[in-house]
């Protein structure tokens, strides 16, 4: 059985993911573009938490659709990183 309030904590911070990215393209200067990067970045480990959570507590362990989105979470955090990195 699926716990409820874990997916809607991976909701969330899947879709602050986007909209601090967005944000971040829109920023006013460099120290915003920043901000909201690494705040994109941290919603993005948050989201790789919940997914981790998620596969533990129920039967999609091993599950190959799950794996694709925790490689996507990781991945995102990384390129987060990188741009982060880059553009210092």
């Amino acid at each position: 059985m699926i716990n409820l309030e874990d997916c809607k904590q991976l909701l969330k911070a899947s879709g602050s993911v986007g909209a601090n990215y967005i944000e971040a393209n829109e920023a006013l200067s460099k120290k915003d573009f920043f901000m909201r990067m690494k705040i994109s970045r941290k919603e993005a480990k948050e989201a790789t938490f919940w997914l981790k959570l998620i596969n533990v507590t129920n039967i999609f362990y091993e599950d190959d659709e799950w794996r694709h989105l925790f490689a996507e979470s990781i991945e995102i955090k990384k390129i987060f990183s990188s741009i982060i990195n880059k553009s210092k």
